[in-house]
């Protein structure tokens, strides 16, 4: 072999080598190695932070349920902080690491709420019905109580701390304070003439003050100790107290209650109440699983299915006019605007979208102002003082609440409409006049098909949202006027999630149960529709193709 040769061939390796090597170390190797040891460094300690946060969040989430007894939450809330960990402490796994917090906050505020409302809608949870049986049994207890006939009397001095009023007085010769939620225990009491007068960091209420929260002093049950039977030390006057026992009387073996004064006996009658043999109830319950009577009751209670009849006629009446209105409204002046020799079109389009920039709640209260039948500006100024009764007429209350929804929403359809429009190709106009069509049969015919191509999604969404517009209604009119044959507070005006939010947080009867039943009701209706409008859509596509 010549010298020549192998000094080739050497030649030839090293540069073979050094291809191999700047493969291994190219510039896409090297920014994996950046990011690494970015990831390495600064990644590592942003991990430690973030998941040391959540860790201690998550530590004192699961004591507080070991505490409380639930079981089920601990579990769940367990097996996410594991995930949680899982994820973001192990290699690999990138998508799963930007995924997690978007899935995280998808089960929280979604898939749980409709998880949750499902679950109270088979349940009777409402008013008179929070808690479960042993917390009823304890608060039948405390809250019916009858004086001991030998009780010895009690020097009160009355303390308040946060609002809550408290009780301070002596127990065997040692000064014990207490409250509503909280038993007699010894505190550190500043003493005067043998007697406690004050506590630190709490106030000391004086005979002026006694009197101003006289409800509260004689409404005011102390326990004197964590078992509800031992009874409860009450006070008429805030300055002397006396020892109270329940006077219903509570059979653990049978699971009843017994008056003490009448002898009236309470069994538990499986629907989450004690009720005794005249049909009585006692006023506190628990819940209790009742199936589908909710929904049975929506269906079929005629004090509440024919107001709910007529109710959801106008919600669905509602949605179609305000989307059929506010897109009418918003396209005829998108196309207005959308000249190309106009002059001020800019000024135009800040004016016109003018009312989307409102809070919804306040533009209802506004209105409610303006549309007032004695001194509103609408009647007063346009009409000549007339007294029309824009909001208490059924029917002018109902179109009250379009015109003013009317107000709210085009622009929102004038900002849309006027994109679409903008994006349509002009080859296509020019093509149409060429061929002799006017411009009523251009947009009928070419621009109105292309625009729901892109808007529709926009119309079914916003027929979502009009179904549950709860601002405007609450705010403009309440829901009213009243429908006067309704067992409920249920009117003209109102939509079916002004019924359940009536139902639930309205009144004294709150009614969780059959709230939630609603709530489910009108998911369906929307997810129905919503599902059916999207499928007619992909007709539309065919036209744009």
């Amino acid at each position: 072999m010549s010298p020549s040769s192998t000094a080739s061939d050497r030649s030839d390796a090293a540069t073979a080598a050094l291809d191999d090597a700047a493969r291994r170390t190219g510039p896409g190797r090297r920014r994996r190695a950046d990011a690494r040891g970015t990831e390495g460094l600064g990644g590592t300690l942003a991990k430690i932070v973030l998941l040391g946060l959540v860790d201690a969040f998550a530590a004192f989430l699961l004591f507080q349920l070991a505490a409380a007894g639930d079981w089920v939450v601990f579990a769940l809330t367990l097996a996410v902080t594991i995930g949680i960990n899982w994820i973001y402490l192990r290699r690999g796994g990138l998508p799963a690491k930007y995924l997690a917090p978007g899935l995280f906050f998808l089960m929280l505020f979604q898939v749980f709420v409709v998880v949750y409302s499902s679950y109270v809608a088979f349940t009777n949870y409402g008013a008179g019905h929070n808690s479960d049986k042993a917390a009823a049994i304890e608060i039948i207890q405390r809250s019916s109580s009858i004086r001991v006939p030998d009780s010895p009397v009690y020097d009160i001095t009355v303390l308040e701390e946060g609002g809550d009023l408290y009780l301070l007085t002596l127990r065997d010769g040692e000064p014990v304070l207490g409250g509503a939620d909280q038993a007699l225990e010894p505190v550190e009491a500043q003493m005067q003439d043998g007697e406690p007068v004050g506590v630190e960091g709490y106030t000391t209420l004086r005979f002026g003050d006694l009197l101003q929260r006289q409800d509260q002093v004689t409404r005011l049950k102390v326990p004197l100790s964590d078992d509800a039977a031992d009874g409860t030390l009450e006070t008429r006057d805030g300055s002397r107290g006396y020892v109270y026992a329940p006077r219903l009387e509570y059979d653990e073996a049978r699971d009843t209650f017994t008056d003490l004064e009448s002898g009236v006996e309470y069994r538990d009658n499986g629907e989450g109440q004690f009720q005794a043999d005249d049909g009585s109830t006692l006023q506190t319950g628990w819940r209790v699983f009742v199936g589908l009577d909710n929904f049975t009751r929506a269906f079929t209670d005629p004090e509440l299915r024919d107001p709910l009849v007529r109710v959801t006629v106008w919600t669905f009446a509602f949605a179609f006019l305000s989307v059929a209105t506010t897109f009418a409204v918003g396209l005829l002046l998108a196309i207005a605007f959308n000249r190309s020799d106009m002059r001020g079109k800019k000024v135009y389009r800040v004016m016109m979208i003018l009312p989307y920039a409102f809070p919804a709640f306040l533009s209802g209260l506004v209105w409610a102002g303006l549309l007032n039948p004695e001194f509103g500006f609408v009647n007063t100024v346009f009409f000549g003082g007339a007294d029309i009764p824009w909001l208490t007429d059924p029917w002018l209350a109902r179109l009250s609440v379009l015109v003013v929804n009317l107000w709210l929403g085009f622009p929102y359809m004038f900002l849309v409409t006027t994109g679409a429009l903008q994006s349509l190709p002009e080859d296509v106009d020019e093509a149409a006049r060429m061929d002799g069509a006017g411009p009523w049969r251009i947009f009928r015919s070419i621009k109105l098909p292309l625009l729901l191509v892109s808007v529709a999604p926009l119309l079914i969404s916003s027929f979502a949202f009009n179904f549950n517009n709860f601002n405007i209604i609450y705010m403009l009119t309440g829901g009213g006027p009243r429908f006067p044959d309704a067992g409920s507070n249920i009117g003209a005006t109102d939509l079916l999630i002004t019924v359940v939010y009536k139902t639930a947080f309205s009144g004294v009867g709150r009614d969780y149960g059959l709230a939630s039943a609603l709530s489910i009701v009108i998911f369906l209706i929307v997810a129905t529709i919503s599902a059916i409008s999207f499928r007619q859509t992909k007709a539309l596509e065919e036209i744009d193709k």
